[in-house]
Parts: C-alpha cells; structure tokens; sequence
C-alpha cells in the first residue's frame, strides 16, 4: 500500500467514518452530490476521485484494481480515519470489495449500489460498446448511448424534450478525461473470490431498472457474502438522480444500526 495517496477528495461533515467509491466515469461529486450533506450530517466523509475524475490528473497507464483500493484506503486514513465504512457504487463496488479484504482492520461495514462482481457475456459486449463510443470522439452519440444504457426506463420516459435534451448535454460534459481507463477497468474487474472473504456488516442495493449493471448482478454479490442484506430501489443506474432521497435514507438506516452515530 502507498504511503501517501495520489487522489484528490472531499472531506465532510464528523462522526463514524465513511469513505465514498465511485463509479467508473463519475466523481465523487458527480455520483454522490445529491447526498452528500446527508451523508455529513452523520458521518465524517472522505469521498476520493479516481485517476481522471474530479480532483485527481489522469493516469499514465491502465488502473489496477489492487492499486486503486489502496489508495482509496489510504485517503482516508491520510485524513484522520483510522477505521471506516466503504460506500461503494457501480464500479466503486470491486473497489469497495478489494479494500475490505486487503485492509480488513479498517473497514466496518461496506453498502454496495448498482453494482457486480465480474461483468457477465452480456456486461462484456456493452463495456466494448462503452469504449467504442468513448474513443469515437463523437461527444455527442456517447452521451445519448450513456444516457440511454444508464437511466431507467420510468424515469427517462417521463422525460419531456427539453428535459431528455438537457440531460444529454449534462452526461457529455461530465466524461472525466479519465474514462477510457476506468471503462476498461470495469471490464476487467473480478472480485467474485473477495466475496466469500467479507467479515463485516454489508447491505446490497439493487437498483432494479438498471440495464448497466443488472439486478442479476446485484443478487450474485449479495448472496456471495454471508449475512449481506438487499435491499431494492425504483431505479435505473443513476439513483442519484432517479432516487436520491431512497437511496440517502437506506444507507443511514443500515449504517446508523451497523456502525453508530
């Protein structure tokens, strides 16, 4: 593990500890924005942003998953938190499982959104897609085809024009120069032997209009860590714009109960 982390973060709020991992081609401000103060109401919160998100330069090379989960870790304990929970979304989910079984004195509790283990055939074909887009250069075709694959079909077909219009703009302006490192990353990730080593209280959420990360994927982490809850949101892959608030109350009830205020 790195002495020092090389990620850029957002320090908030006091209490128990939570670091936040986020999902491949977001940020910590990007995927947990909308509940962040809720977050820092209760918990003191340390949300790191990959190589190409947000606070953090780009990687030279590809990511490694070991590496990563490092030095998430080691941003929260750079920033006084000598045990925590692990919030982990989409991507943030291996990264998530990765640090809890290389650093198992630190982590308390893990809660796991939209999220797999190891991408299935079809997880495969549409990561290939993902990267496909990203590297055509065509800005505005990527962010149709994302906002297309990641939103949940309630949600988008209550969309009015002007809306869906807005919403394309907004995903193209926030592919992270970083993207293409941690698409590929996400097609690469295996956890699945990490989830039978878990030791610590942790609660799967299904978002269960996702076609990214399906409920498929969701069930097999869950029920590949002995005692994990599930629980389910109305949601697409972005619960939070589709479910902020849902999503905010079901990570403190479980926190709240399995770590403390």
């Amino acid at each position: 593990m790195t002495t020092t982390s090389p990620l850029g973060r957002i320090v908030r709020g006091t209490g128990p500890g939570l670091l936040l991992a986020h999902g491949g081609t977001g940020s910590v401000d990007g995927n947990y924005g909308p509940i962040l103060d809720g977050l820092a109401e209760r918990y003191k919160v340390v949300g790191p942003d990959y190589p190409g998100s947000g606070r953090t330069p780009r990687a030279e090379g590809p990511l490694d998953l070991d590496q990563l989960a490092d030095d998430v870790v080691a941003t929260a304990v750079e920033e006084g938190l000598e045990t925590f929970a692990i919030a982990g979304y989409s991507l943030g989910g291996p990264v998530a499982l990765r640090a809890a079984t290389r650093h198992p004195e630190r982590v308390t509790a893990l809660v796991l959104t939209a999220t797999f283990a190891h991408p299935n055939a079809r997880m495969r074909l549409l990561v290939e897609d993902w990267l496909r887009h990203l590297r055509s250069g065509d800005a505005e075709a990527t962010a149709r085809w994302a906002l297309l694959t990641a939103a949940g079909t309630p949600y988008a077909d209550r969309m009015t024009p002007d809306q869906l219009a807005e919403a394309v703009a907004g995903t193209g302006a926030s592919v992270p120069p970083g993207a293409v490192e941690q698409v590929e990353l996400v097609g690469s990730v295996d956890v699945r032997e990490d989830l039978g080593r878990v030791r610590v209280p942790t609660l799967v959420i299904s978002t269960v209009h996702d076609a990214m990360a399906t409920p498929y994927h969701h069930r097999q982490v869950a029920d590949g860590i002995a005692d994990a809850e599930f629980a389910e949101i109305q949601s697409g892959h972005l619960p939070f714009v589709e479910a902020p608030g849902e999503w905010l109350g079901l990570i403190r009830k479980f926190l709240d109960a399995k770590v403390g205020r």
